[in-house]
């Protein structure tokens, strides 16, 4: 099943539930701040974000369903469609970049690399990336899907779930590979509850945009 079909299909039932470290992220992020949430889903980041005082979000997500629901339940965020190989925002636009459980939707390296080179161009010098992820478990039913779905995709953690959704758990290594363009502040392992409601291994991370010169 293609992955912007499923996201739309179970747009209205899907409840997500990892936990955005807020006071963590205010460290970092003035209240003034242009946010940019990539991959936003129904907006719920953005909404507590809003909560909270910060006035000036805009959330991209490449499903029509999910955007859809959180136009609904949050009409006063700015959510919109997206497709998911360019962020149409202009070059050092934003201040932060929220990535909230959207590397694990992302089988392929090629596609993380190419996300994570669009939000750099969008995020200003010194600009705040913070990240919520999945990294790999060592219990018995974890091991077994990675197992099966290994050779399949190439990439060990990752697996299928039975209602279409094609998910990736990362090694430690590989997300700070990926975000080498990144000075890390903070990265915490953490344990989550999934939206099918299983526990895993998962992470936060807050690192600042490297200069280039």
């Amino acid at each position: 099943m293609d992955q912007i079909e499923y996201w739309n299909r179970v747009s209205e039932e899907k409840e997500f539930t990892t936990p955005f470290q807020e006071t963590e992220f205010s460290r970092y992020v003035r209240k003034d701040a242009r946010i940019a949430d990539i991959g936003c889903g129904y907006g719920r980041t953005l909404d507590q974000l809003h909560r909270l005082g910060y006035t000036d979000l805009i959330g991209f997500d490449f499903s029509a369903g999910m955007i859809r629901r959180g136009k609904r339940l949050f009409p006063e965020l700015d959510l919109r469609i997206n497709d998911p190989s360019r962020i149409e925002l202009p070059d050092n636009s934003v201040d932060a970049v929220i990535l909230f459980a959207v590397l694990t939707c992302i089988p392929e390296d090629s596609d993380q690399e190419a996300l994570l080179a669009e939000i750099r161009r969008i995020l200003r010098p010194d600009g705040t990336l913070y990240v919520n992820d999945f990294l790999l478990n060592d219990d018995a039913r974890n091991l077994q899907r990675y197992e099966r779905f290994a050779e399949q995709y190439g990439c060990y953690g990752v697996f299928e779930l039975p209602e279409g959704a094609v998910l990736r758990h990362f090694r430690q290594e590989r997300i700070l590979s990926l975000l080498h363009d990144f000075s890390v502040k903070e990265f915490e392992p953490l344990v989550f509850t999934t939206m099918n409601g299983n526990r895993s291994n998962g992470f936060y991370l807050i690192g600042t945009k490297k200069s280039t010169a």
